[in-house]
């Protein structure tokens, strides 16, 4: 089989090409250059740099595989870079790697693979893509290794980009993964992996995001949940949900309701109002929530008639809790939690689970 690999440089793609080439199979090798590196810029943050690019045509060669750079920075521009912006600047915390992932990797990349001939795209994600004998349909699984497990950040995937998805890495454990590059004397077989968002220097989204637009700067204020101002800050975009430092906030008196004495209680953020330019802070205990409203939700399973159970993860490191999950009209789903949950984020995923399986998932509002 013809097999197109996205090869970002890391030992995960590298291993994922090396590994289907051993398998017999004709692999070609594509890495994306998603920004200008014509004035010698070497990386927007830890990855993506040409070096990157470098060292996935240095393992396309010690794997004896045709390598090709394919030029995405429009793509990348307007459909991640844009996103991330206009999501933070509107009191949002976008999640650029899904957007990636789906309007990129699977979608854009795909459109290439098709014109070298190609069956399949593979990934090095830690994720596994299996077909559910009863009614045909491609399920979207976690991988293996539950500290790497990324199926988190692929929820949107149709049936149609899943029946020609490949995950090599999936079915292994990280430490395998580096071992087996190893023995093939992979260039990449220690390189670190990623940790920041590839288009941001030094992990500094604010000034980032303040760069592209200058207005996200403008003063505004802190409120409590009754609207008592509580000081002035520099932008709703230096700010998310949950966030307790950098407020620069001290511990607030907070009546209790017994009567009993007020006591001083550190501040988190609980909601950002971007039209008042509030940032609204309270209590650990006002972050807590039973229910969340998700939009552009895509199911992988069958869209369920009615409410199903469900484990729903909010955030990529969260672990899933058990919810009902009911489909609403325009692609919008209602999620009801059996426990509280802290800090529900608008902008950050929703993701189903059924045991291992994506059910589903969709965008915070």
């Amino acid at each position: 089989m013809r097999i197109v690999v996205a090869m970002s440089g890391g030992v995960d793609s590298s291993v994922a090409a090396a590994l289907l080439a051993e398998q017999g199979h004709e692999v070609i090798g594509l890495s994306m250059q998603l920004y200008d590196q014509s004035e010698g810029q070497t990386s927007f943050g830890s990855c993506c740099s040409i070096d990157d690019l470098h060292d996935a045509r240095r393992v396309a060669a010690a794997i004896g595989i045709p390598h090709y750079i394919v030029n995405f920075e429009k793509q990348f521009d307007e459909q991640v870079i844009a996103n991330f912006v206009s999501e933070y600047a509107s009191g949002r915390t976008p999640l650029p790697c899904a957007h990636c992932n789906s309007d990129l990797k699977f979608a854009a990349l795909a459109d290439r693979a098709r014109g070298f001939g190609a069956d399949a795209v593979a990934t090095g994600h830690y994720a596994r893509v299996t077909r559910d004998a009863r009614d045909g349909r491609f399920q979207l699984r976690r991988g293996v290794d539950p500290a790497k497990d990324q199926s988190y950040f692929l929820f949107s995937l149709t049936q149609d980009q899943l029946a020609h998805a490949l995950f090599p890495v999936g079915d292994l454990p990280k430490d395998e993964v580096r071992e087996y590059a190893r023995r093939r004397g992979l260039p990449v077989a220690d390189k670190p992996d990623s940790q920041e968002i590839c288009f941001i220097p030094d992990d500094d989204y604010r000034t980032f995001v303040t760069k592209s637009v200058p207005d996200a700067a403008r003063e505004g204020q802190f409120v409590d949940e009754h609207g008592r101002v509580l000081g002035s800050h520099a932008g709703i975009h230096r700010f998310t949900v949950g966030q307790r430092k950098g407020l620069g906030l001290a511990a607030q008196a907070l009546p209790r309701r017994s009567g009993a004495a007020a006591t001083a209680e550190p501040m988190y953020v609980l909601a950002l109002r971007p039209a008042e330019r509030q940032v609204v802070v309270g209590p650990r205990a006002s972050l807590e929530q039973t229910r969340l409203t998700a939009s552009g939700v895509n199911w992988i399973a069958e869209q369920p008639a009615g409410a199903r159970r469900v484990a729903a993860q909010i955030r990529h490191h969260h672990h899933a809790a058990a919810a009902a999950v009911r489909p609403l009209a325009d692609g919008h789903a209602e999620v009801l939690f059996d426990d509280p949950q802290l800090a529900i984020s608008p902008g950050q995923a929703v993701v189903f689970y059924d045991g291992d399986s994506v059910v589903g998932g969709g965008w915070i509002e």
